[in-house]
């Protein structure tokens, strides 16, 4: 069985086309960017608003930790 189909928790992630996991390691992302992706992937079939705010506050962390910007 592959990892894919296999989701505790949920269905979220199995119903999508291409599953956040398979974008993210296609496209060699980093921790960070790929939170992004995946809160703003599941946001709609799982935790609405706050998986929006999840991904805003990984945005966060990029504009400080890699373009030195605290502002946010």
């Amino acid at each position: 069985m592959s990892a894919l189909t296999n989701q505790p928790g949920g269905t979220h992630y199995k119903t999508m086309k291409i599953q956040p996991i398979e974008y993210v390691l296609a496209n060699e992302l980093g921790y960070c960017e790929a939170n992004v992706v995946k809160y703003v992937s599941r946001h709609k079939t799982k935790n609405g608003k706050e998986d929006i705010l999840k991904a805003i506050h990984y945005l966060q962390f990029i504009l400080e930790f890699q373009y030195n910007d605290k502002q946010l």
